[in-house]
């Protein structure tokens, strides 16, 4: 016989478990003129699902049509920003491509996701992306197109989906070939994991503001009275490392970025992977064995794509993606990848295997980018550019690096660092970046 002590802590104890709440997966804060979204699944590393974006892009949509929002965050609880998409939804697509039946609810998660990706990268509405931590997949789709990205020395930006049978997405095909010199051509074949200082150095991120000052910056940002960009930089700049900060790491420099622009150079696979070998050096033949183990076709789908998406607008590469998104799924090397991956944990078994099976002009060009497809990308605007707008905000590319070397026809190089120094009013990383560009024209 229980006794009436003992009934009401059983009451108590089943009324307490059968009232918990969950805690959402995207946390919508409000401070003074900003927004904050923040993701909220941190033992997942904020893996990206499809709940998270029907909370998110109706945020979205939502202040930029508001007068009273000026800055929009995006945040991620624990040690990740957004890690990609998340496992589960990944293994249902690839079930999904599998069973026909179902194909339409996938087409209906792509054409939201490119649908807002279109959307975050034209809002009006200052936008600052916390990559203070892991940023891969979806979450660089996420980050790449805000006017301001910021780094810390937590952040791990990749996008590694040729390691599963896919091609670099969400918007890579733009943001990746406007990287200095062949940097997005190497990280897309090879998934390279871009970390901390090198993020900015590379021109993944626009900011490099150690993580102890987020908290003061993400203050100052929300006490602003109206939507101005070139405040919200002027306040990011002064929480930022300052021009005498040390990197803990820059290694797409030197030797290195010179065996990149070298090898990477060419417009088909084989002859980077050639001339990588003809290289001979450590890195080089590190990087030909990354490539070999990723799908052959997922690499000539991506680089193809790097090298279509240089000459094209956001919109026409986003149109790209979407008819690459309505073939790739349905093919072996998508769902060999993940059930490998996700399920199996062993190492794919890809077909064809080899990078000299896969045809160019059949495999990719006709069977993949120019394939009918039922469905056509649908944007909320006719808002479009082939540089993004607010790159003024991050170093300059290493082009326009140059042509201002050209113009000026410096004397020296002190004079030549002073310079740029000055103009950038001192931001971290000109000074490593010119001192690099010199170093390599030697």
């Amino acid at each position: 016989m229980i006794s009436g002590r003992s009934c009401q802590l059983l009451w108590k104890r089943q009324f307490a478990t059968h009232h918990i709440v969950p805690e959402p997966s995207v946390l919508v804060e409000k401070h003074f003129n900003a927004r904050h979204l923040i993701f909220n699944r941190p033992k997942r590393l904020n893996a990206l699902d499809m709940e998270m974006v029907d909370i998110m892009y109706p945020h979205f949509k939502s202040w930029e049509q508001s007068s009273k929002v000026n800055a929009i965050f995006l945040e991620g609880k624990g040690r990740a920003l957004c890690a990609g998409g998340d496992v589960k939804v990944i293994q249902d697509v690839a079930k999904r491509a599998i069973d026909p039946t179902q194909r339409d609810d996938l087409q209906f998660q792509i054409d939201l996701e490119y649908e807002m990706i279109h959307f975050i990268a034209c809002m009006k509405t200052p936008y600052i992306a916390v990559m203070d931590g892991i940023t891969m997949g979806a979450g660089g789709g996420l980050t790449a197109f805000a006017p301001f990205r910021i780094a810390t020395e937590n952040t791990q930006f990749a996008m590694p989906e040729t390691a599963i049978g896919l091609f670099c997405d969400v918007g890579a095909s733009f943001f990746l070939s406007r990287l200095d010199g062949h940097i997005g051509a190497y990280m897309g074949l090879t998934s390279r994991v871009v970390k901390a200082e090198d993020a900015i150095f590379s021109g993944i991120a626009s900011h490099f503001v150690p993580s102890e000052r987020l908290d003061n910056m993400k203050h100052e940002i929300s006490r602003v009275e109206r939507p101005d960009y070139d405040l919200i930089n002027e306040i990011i700049e002064h929480h930022a490392a300052d021009q005498h900060h040390t990197p803990s790491v820059y290694t797409l420099c030197g030797e290195q970025r010179n065996t990149i622009d070298r090898c990477f150079k060419h417009e088909t696979v084989e002859e980077v992977i050639s001339s990588l070998k003809e290289d001979g050096s450590k890195f080089a033949m590190e990087t030909v064995d990354t490539i070999m183990k990723r799908s052959p076709t997922s690499v000539k789908i991506t680089f193809e794509h790097l090298i279509r998406g240089r000459n094209m607008t956001l919109m026409d590469c986003l149109r790209m993606e979407h008819i690459l998104w309505q073939k790739v799924p349905y093919t072996h090397d998508f769902v060999e990848g993940v059930s490998s991956h996700v399920v199996h944990k062993r190492q794919p078994q890809w077909m064809p295997s080899t990078l000299e099976e896969v045809d160019l002009d059949e495999d990719i060009c006709v069977n993949l980018f120019n394939a009918n497809v039922k469905q056509q990308a649908r944007f909320l605007s006719n808002e479009d550019f082939i540089h993004h707008p607010y790159r003024k905000y991050s170093l300059p590319l290493e082009v326009d690096i140059k042509a201002d070397v050209e113009k000026h026809q410096f004397t020296s190089r002190k004079e030549t660092l002073e310079w740029f120094v000055n103009k950038y009013k001192k931001k971290f990383g000109i000074h490593q970046k010119i001192e690099d560009i010199l170093n390599r024209q030697q």
